[in-house]
């Protein structure tokens, strides 16, 4: 059985190997732990909380974590169960997903649903993931398209996608991308302090895979309804994986872009 963590703290790599990691966002990372288990001769939840005192001893920060078998379980099991235990570390099967949050309310509080699905989901009188699962598959398809697939395997609590998978996929696309929810409202300065962080590795990527950018864009996203999405692109004068330009480029992008009100 496949047990996927994810840990809100990056920055443990003596006691995992990059293989078995992939970096969700600034602060958050998903750890496939089961090759470790028998190498630590430890449970899931034992291995989790050697790492989070490994992360509060480093930094002084508690983490949190989120154990399931597989990626989808991991994630819900921290951004909902871990919120309400007080180890801040949740665990979830197939069979406790469907026990304990089925009926879970809003929908908004899953991965990857957004107001606007729910809303969609709310004009058939589905409030909750049990619901999803009540509706006929071709009318989800019809209203959804392609990313019907995710809503019923996610009502389900299954997901195929694997950190293997995760770790093979090569794009088409020559460029690289980084984005970020923030679960709460940022001023235009602290939005920008957290630009630069999702920059900064950014450009670690460049470096790593000896590549260059040409040009770079940025798309914001507001939290009301009533401002418009913002974001632009810039050609570089010269392709550089110099952090100090690349970071000058997208404060100016940032500044000519971000709706100041």
């Amino acid at each position: 059985m496949e047990h996927s963590h994810r840990f809100t703290i990056v920055g443990i790599p003596e006691y995992i190997s990059p293989e078995d990691i992939h970096v969700y966002s600034i602060d958050e990372v998903f750890i496939d732990a089961t090759p470790y288990l028998s190498t630590y001769n430890c449970k899931a939840k034992d291995f989790a909380k050697m790492l989070m005192n490994v992360v509060m001893d480093k930094t002084g920060i508690c983490a949190t974590a989120g154990i399931g078998t597989n990626l989808y379980l991991a994630k819900i099991a921290m951004d909902i169960v871990a919120k309400h235990v007080p180890e801040h570390i949740g665990i979830l099967t197939e069979e406790l997903y469907q026990r304990l949050l089925w009926k879970h309310q809003p929908l908004t509080d899953f991965w990857n649903i957004g107001r606007g699905i729910a809303a969609r989901l709310a004009k058939y009188g589905v409030f909750d993931m049990k619901g999803i699962t009540e509706l006929p598959e071709t009318l989800l398809y019809k209203e959804f398209g392609i990313n019907a697939e995710f809503l019923i395997d996610h009502a389900w609590g299954r997901e195929p996608c694997t950190m293997e998978m995760i770790h093979k996929y090569r794009g088409k696309s020559r460029s690289l991308s980084n984005s970020q929810i923030l679960f709460e409202d940022y001023d235009v300065d602290g939005a920008r302090i957290v630009m630069k962080e999702m920059v900064e590795n950014l450009v670690l990527e460049l470096v790593e895979n000896n590549l260059y950018a040409k040009g770079i864009s940025l798309f914001i996203r507001y939290s009301k309804d009533c401002t418009p999405s913002s974001g632009g692109a810039m050609k570089l004068v010269q392709a550089t994986c110099s952090i100090k330009k690349i970071q000058a480029a997208f404060s100016k992008l940032y500044i000519d872009k971000v709706k100041i009100r």
